[in-house]
């Protein structure tokens, strides 16, 4: 039995041409009333609806996040204007779970539609845990920070989508977990989940195994051999260090995620796939479409829902939060049961520059070499326990200079900027800025703040 299809476009022949191309698919119904919507959807239980953004008497996003919160079981996909990546954007944070940019085919319209229902015709995604100010974690991701807990809900949110999701941070502070759990949670979490660093391979095999070959593609290649694009095939692929993807392989991946359709090396056949791609990466994107090191039009296809995870540095308590949690995961028989007083200080005071994978091997270590019943600052490592011992004393108030409070904000992020190496993007996240407005920030400053922030003085 077909699925239930609801069109919502204010413009009837629009809606004629979705029905008629749509029908081999889908039982279709469609409106030219957005007003109507609920009622249709109370009247009748629709597995998917189609909606166009702009209308008028009602935002299509304003309609999408209406239609999500009274009837969660219903896939929403939303229509908007070719480039409109913004749109999208917002769209998916209401709840939608994949896009259409105008002007369409039907046959990938009818492809998207599947795909918004979810491996095997799901519904609905995996119960998300409750949200509050209290929470500790969300799936393999622990933390209480106000930063953590938007990351949370921004997960939860995108779980019931389709969309590809990039992930930002820099290294160690958990992309990856955050993929699984971001798949967890979603109607793939029993599909598979195949992950790759683009930085691992050199770019021959790199391709290789993404795209898989044919019997007799190369010297060698005695027999075929599926690629990981294949083996991801109704699953999540997470690519890692999506920065570092060749030039050349670039547009592969595009048609990949255009066309839905893999070709082998050495192969004149196409086999489809369904998968849901994941990237991640430590590196400013954005300047490398500018720098024309990465494709303007896999960014965005990639980027259409982002999350930036913060620095453990950035997160306050949440390190004592992570150390508990690590205690847990190594912990043997007859191992210390928790820290003592002056070891949390010690986490607490540290800033950790390798970010969660640094304190999970520094706990490791710690239970390791512990002979209490509790860990001390002895059981650590040696830059960590002498951390605050190596700060300069504090100034006395007679010797500190009296500056304005920009002054002292001008310093501040242009040490920042000094710490991460020009890195922008970095330097946003630690100072909790957005990246226009640390730019605007800079222009305040001139030629000689942006000189100081690429040489660090």
């Amino acid at each position: 039995m077909s699925h239930s299809l609801l069109v919502i476009d204010d413009d009837a022949s629009t809606c004629e041409l979705l029905a008629e191309g749509l029908r081999p698919h889908f039982d279709v119904t469609w409106t030219t009333e957005p007003g109507a919507a609920e009622q249709l959807l109370r009247d009748r239980a629709f597995d998917v609806v189609l909606t166009d953004v702009r209308m008028q008497g009602i935002d299509g996003i304003e309609l999408c996040a209406r239609i999500v919160e009274a009837f969660p079981f219903v896939a929403v996909v939303v229509m908007t204007a070719f480039g409109s990546i913004d749109t999208a954007v917002t769209a998916m944070r209401a709840g939608a779970r994949d896009f259409l940019t105008k002007p369409f085919d039907l046959a990938g319209v009818a492809a998207v539609l599947t795909r918004a229902l979810g491996p095997a015709g799901a519904r609905s995604a995996s119960p998300a845990p409750a949200a509050g100010p209290e929470r500790r974690g969300c799936g393999e991701l622990v933390g209480a920070s106000r930063a953590m807990r938007e990351v949370y809900e921004l997960v939860e949110r995108m779980a019931r989508s389709e969309a590809s999701v990039l992930v930002s941070g820099p290294s160690g502070t958990g992309k990856e977990v955050l993929a699984r759990t971001l798949t967890q949670l979603s109607p793939r979490a029993t599909a598979p989940f195949v992950a790759i660093n683009c930085a691992a391979l050199p770019e021959p095999l790199l391709e290789n195994e993404l795209f898989g070959h044919a019997r007799g593609a190369y010297t060698g290649a005695s027999d075929a051999r599926d690629g990981l694009l294949t083996r991801a095939n109704g699953g999540t692929l997470f690519l890692d260090e999506i920065g570092e993807l060749p030039l050349s392989l670039q547009p592969k991946l595009l048609r990949v995620l255009q066309e839905r359709v893999v070709r082998p090396l050495g192969s004149d056949k196409e086999v489809s796939v369904d998968l849901r791609l994941i990237c991640a990466t430590n590196r400013d994107l954005q300047s490398a479409v500018i720098e024309r090191r990465f494709r303007a039009d896999l960014y965005y296809r990639i980027n259409v829902v982002h999350v930036a995870l913060p620095p453990l540095a950035a997160r306050g308590e949440d390190v004592l939060l992570l150390a508990e949690h690590f205690l847990e995961r190594f912990r043997r028989e007859g191992a210390p049961r928790g820290l003592s007083a002056d070891a949390e200080r010690a986490l607490l005071a540290y800033p950790w520059p390798g970010n969660v994978r640094e304190l999970a091997n520094c706990i490791e270590r710690a239970l390791v070499l512990a002979r209490a019943d509790r860990i001390t600052p002895d059981d650590l490592p040696e830059k960590i326990r002498e951390y605050r011992r190596s700060q300069p004393a504090p100034a006395s108030p007679e010797s500190l200079e009296l500056v304005a409070l920009d002054e002292i904000e001008r310093r501040h992020i242009l040490r920042v900027l000094s710490a991460v190496r020009g890195n922008k993007s970095k330097a946003a996240q630690v100072l909790g800025l957005d990246r226009k407005t640390l730019y605007r920030r800079l222009e305040r400053y001139g030629e000689v703040g942006e000189e100081a922030a690429r040489t660090g003085t």
